[in-house]
């Protein structure tokens, strides 16, 4: 099948809700988007009375990585069919047993939500392949090459980017909103209905201790800090601290570097190893565990903030956060396509399995 429409990625999400109505719920998010579409994301996993412990995994944020939607559809329907027939699951190389199926759908609950922004990616299939935002013209001022903002700069972590890096600093983000790299932030953190969106599902499962958002490409899998290098000896030195500011982003400087604590960064680097170890065991496929910073400084983004929750609010789960930027072009021909899907769910279900025991 080719990729799938906006109409597809709503239809799949309430049909695996309907069939599987013992282990699936489908979520209602609460805000609709400029234009007026709503989203709806899907919880998997054995119903107990008392909330488990829950991965959240969102997908199709930026417009243009068609993927992401059916990476996290073909996850959920895989969960769900194998636990349901009590088999297991094999992606090419990489297998899993019907007993590891049941740990992940009877530890944990699964929040699969594949498509943030609906507008974006309705726009990028049928006008603008490259398109990357959502489609708010707010801060347009009537220049099309102004509309929509990039939901991944758009949550609450550094967002006032001038003072909280190095003016020297390569931050991917900017204040245009014709940015011509489309990353413009947004004129404030969670101005957006699709991030406010992300907000709500992390509020409404206040158990979630892991969060994976679905993005292309790079082959690697990132976890926090995206802000500057990792550090797990001076606590002092965190994003909180304004004494700290106009001096992050520079790579290899004495600076700055962010603090993680050393078993958050352990148990990141674990999760994210297991996730690539599996991956490539399904054909060989090499994607590279480590710090989103590694890649280039951000802020604004969906990983850190979800970690940074519980260091703002420590009545909050701990949660820790990752990006998955799969393959190596934003929609590759559907006969690669259909194989980066199983590399990664192959990768996803070890991720969850890893987190459940």
């Amino acid at each position: 099948m080719p990729y799938l429409n906006i109409t597809e990625v709503s239809s799949g999400v309430t049909s695996l809700a309907t069939a599987f109505g013992d282990t699936a719920d489908l979520v209602e998010l609460p805000e609709r988007t400029f234009e007026g579409r709503a989203c709806h994301a899907l919880r998997i996993g054995v119903r107990t009375v008392a909330p488990k412990p829950t991965v959240v995994l969102i997908g199709g944020a930026h417009a243009r990585e068609w993927g992401s939607c059916e990476i996290l559809l073909n996850l959920a329907a895989d969960l769900l069919h194998a636990h349901a027939g009590g088999t297991g699951l094999a992606y090419g190389g990489t297998s899993f047993t019907s007993a590891q199926v049941r740990t992940i759908m009877e530890e944990l609950d699964v929040i699969v939500f594949p498509l943030v922004n609906p507008d974006g990616r309705h726009y990028s299939q049928t006008v603008d392949p490259m398109w990357r935002r959502n489609r708010n013209p707010a801060q347009s001022g009537g220049d099309p090459a102004a509309i929509g903002v990039d939901l991944n700069r758009n949550y609450d972590h550094l967002f006032d980017f001038k003072t909280a890096f190095h003016p020297n600093a390569p931050v991917r983000v900017s204040d245009d909103p014709a940015d011509p790299d489309q990353v413009y932030q947004g004129p404030r953190p969670f101005s957006e209905p699709e991030t406010r969106n992300v907000r709500a599902l992390l509020d409404g499962h206040p158990r979630t201790r892991w969060f994976v958002d679905v993005h292309s490409y790079t082959q690697n899998m990132l976890y926090v800090w995206g802000d500057d290098q990792n550090q797990s000896l001076d606590p002092t030195r965190n994003f909180r601290n304004h004494d700290f500011d106009h001096k992050r982003g520079l790579r290899d400087d004495l600076l700055y570097a962010e603090f993680l604590s050393k078993t958050d960064a352990d148990d990141s680097a674990v999760l994210a190893e297991q996730f690539c170890k599996a991956l490539k065991g399904v054909r060989g496929k090499e994607y590279t565990p480590k710090p989103a910073f590694d890649l280039y400084p951000t802020c604004g983004t969906s990983d850190d903030y979800a970690y940074a929750r519980h260091i703002l609010n420590p009545s909050s789960e701990r949660i820790l956060a990752f990006t998955i930027e799969w393959g190596k072009s934003f929609h590759p021909p559907w006969n690669e396509m259909k194989k980066i899907v199983l590399d990664v769910d192959a990768g996803l279900v070890q991720f969850c399995l890893t987190a459940a025991t």
